[in-house]
C-alpha cells in the first residue's frame, strides 16, 4: 500500500495508475526452474482513501477476482479502523493489519473475507487494547483461540446465537452517476450504477424479503452470498438471511432507458483558464529591507503567468426523483471540487468566496471544499498561476466534483416492502435513498 496526497479524495486525477499493469521481467531475475514459464508479472491496483492497494500475480488470473479481493481488504480496514482508513490508521494499527492479511489471504489465495468471521478471530482495536499494547509493549491485535462459529455453520456470513436488545435494520439505496461534462455544462457521456447498503441488528436467524416498486430498472447485478439468486431471477425481489452489522446487499447498474428525459446535471461548474505573455522581473526594483507581502508573486525571467476563474452553482434537478415528503428544493451536501494543474505550474494563489481551498505544491492539485450548496448560492474561485517555463500547457486536466443529495434517486428505485419471517419480534425498519456523484469530471477550456 502506498500513500498519496489528499487522502479524503477517492478519485484524484493526477498521476493516475491503471488498474492492471503487465511488467516484463528481465531473464536475470527469473530463476532457472521458471525459464519455461511466463516472464511477466501482473500488478493489480485500486485506490481507496488515499491508499494504493497493490497485488502482484506471477501469471494470468481473473482480474475481477483480484480487484474484488483488494476492495474487500479496504472494506475490512474501514470496519476495523473507521472511515477514512488512511495511512494514519494503518500506521496506528499495523499489527492488526498484519493479522488481518494473514487470515484473509492463504498461500496467495483469498480465504476468509466475511467481517463476522474475521471479528470472531481478530477483535477490533479498542482504547483498552491500545493502552494494553503500550504498557506491555506487545501487539494490540487480540487473537481468539476459539474457532469462529460462522465457519462451522451453513451460513458463514452470520454469527450464531446473535442477540440484540433493540431489533432494527436500515437500508440505504445509493445511486452514483459517472459523467463527463464540457466547459459549458453540456453532458458528453454518463453512466448510472447503484448499490444497496444495509445495517442489520436482528436477533436469531431472521429471514427477510425485500420488494421494490421499480425492479425493471435493475441491470447487471451482483449480490452478497446471503441472497437467494433464484428467487430474484423469478420474482425480482431479494430473499436473504442478513449478516449481523454493516454489509453491502447488492450492486447493480441502471438501464439507460431508466432516465427517459436524459441526465440533467444538478450542479454546473464553468472553469476558465487564461495564460498571458512571459514576464520578466529583471527591471523590477528589489529591496532587502522589506519582506514581500503574501499577495506578491515574484517571477523569474521567461516565466509565464495565468489566471484561473471557476464558478459553481446548483440548478433545478429535473432528472431526480425524490420523496414526496421532501418539500422545497433539494440541497447538495459535501460539495468538493478537485482542481489538478499541469506539472509545468510553479505555484498557484487561490481565493474563494465560499468555503476554503487548499493547494498541494507536490501534486499540483487544489481542493476546494464548498460544503452545502443550493440554488441561491454562487460560489466563485479566482486565482493567479505562475508557470516554470514560457510555454503554455497544451491542455488543462479535467476537474473532479463530488457531492451527494439525500432522499434523491436517479432511477426511482425504492423499497416497496420488507417482511420478516422465522422470528416473532417486529423490528424497526428504516429505508432511504441517496443520489451522489461517482467519477464526475468537468473539462476545462
Amino acid at each position: 500500500m502506498a500513500s498519496t496526497t489528499f487522502s479524503s479524495d477517492p478519485f484524484p486525477l493526477y498521476d493516475t495508475v491503471p488498474p492492471i499493469m503487465e511488467i516484463m521481467m528481465d531473464d536475470s531475475y527469473v530463476s532457472p526452474s521458471h525459464h519455461n514459464s511466463s516472464s511477466s508479472l501482473y500488478v493489480f491496483s485500486i485506490l481507496r482513501d488515499g491508499l494504493s492497494y497493490l497485488a502482484v500475480c506471477p501469471g494470468e488470473i481473473s482480474p475481477l477476482l483480484i480487484i474484488e479481493f483488494l476492495h474487500r481488504i479496504a472494506d475490512t480496514f474501514v470496519d476495523y479502523f473507521g472511515s477514512p482508513a488512511d495511512d494514519n490508521a494503518i500506521k496506528d494499527n499495523f499489527s492488526t493489519v498484519y493479522q488481518l492479511l494473514e487470515e484473509m489471504c492463504d498461500y496467495g489465495w483469498p480465504l476468509t473475507t466475511e467481517p463476522n468471521a474475521l471479528q470472531a478471530m481478530i477483535r477490533p482495536p479498542t482504547v483498552m487494547t491500545k493502552l494494553q499494547s503500550v504498557v506491555t509493549g506487545g501487539s494490540n491485535a487480540i487473537m481468539s483461540d476459539a474457532l469462529p462459529s460462522g465457519t462451522i455453520s451453513t451460513m458463514p456470513w452470520r454469527t450464531a446465537n446473535v442477540k440484540h436488545t433493540n431489533n432494527e435494520i436500515y437500508i440505504d439505496i445509493i445511486e452514483e452517476i459517472d459523467a463527463v461534462l464540457d466547459v459549458n455544462g453540456a453532458v458528453i457521456s454518463y453512466d448510472l450504477s447503484g448499490f444497496i447498503q444495509a445495517q442489520s441488528h436482528l436477533s436469531g436467524i431472521p429471514d427477510l424479503l425485500l420488494t421494490f416498486n421499480e425492479p425493471q430498472v435493475i441491470d447487471d447485478c451482483s449480490f452478497h452470498p446471503c441472497v437467494r439468486y433464484t428467487r430474484f431471477e423469478k420474482d425480482r425481489c431479494l430473499s436473504f438471511v442478513p449478516p449481523d452489522g454493516n454489509f453491502q446487499l447488492m450492486r447493480y447498474r441502471v438501464k439507460p432507458t431508466a432516465l427517459t428525459s436524459g441526465f440533467s446535471p444538478p450542479i454546473v461548474c464553468t472553469p476558465q483558464v487564461m495564460y498571458g505573455n512571459p514576464t520578466s522581473n529583471s527591471s523590477r526594483p528589489t529591496s532587502t529591507l522589506t519582506a514581500p507581502s503574501a499577495t506578491t508573486t515574484t517571477s523569474n525571467v521567461g516565466e509565464m503567468t495565468g489566471k484561473f476563474v471557476l464558478n459553481v452553482f446548483a440548478r433545478h434537478m429535473s432528472s431526480l426523483i425524490y420523496s414526496a415528503s421532501k418539500r422545497g428544493t433539494l440541497i447538495l451536501e459535501d460539495v468538493i471540487v478537485t482542481i489538478p494543474f499541469p506539472k509545468v505550474v510553479k505555484t498557484v494563489e487561490l481565493n474563494v468566496s465560499i468555503g476554503h481551498v487548499l493547494f498541494d505544491e507536490v501534486g499540483k492539485v487544489a481542493k476546494w471544499t464548498i460544503g452545502n450548496l443550493d440554488e441561491k448560492k454562487r460560489p466563485q474561485l479566482t486565482g493567479s498561476i505562475v508557470l516554470n517555463s514560457d510555454k503554455r500547457p497544451e491542455n488543462h486536466p479535467p476537474l473532479s466534483l463530488s457531492w451527494k443529495i439525500p432522499l434523491g434517486s436517479w432511477s426511482g428505485l425504492t423499497v416497496n416492502g420488507m417482511s420478516l419471517t422465522g422470528e416473532s419480534y417486529k423490528p424497526y425498519k428504516g429505508v432511504r435513498n441517496i443520489a451522489k456523484s461517482g467519477r464526475y469530471q468537468i473539462r476545462c477550456s
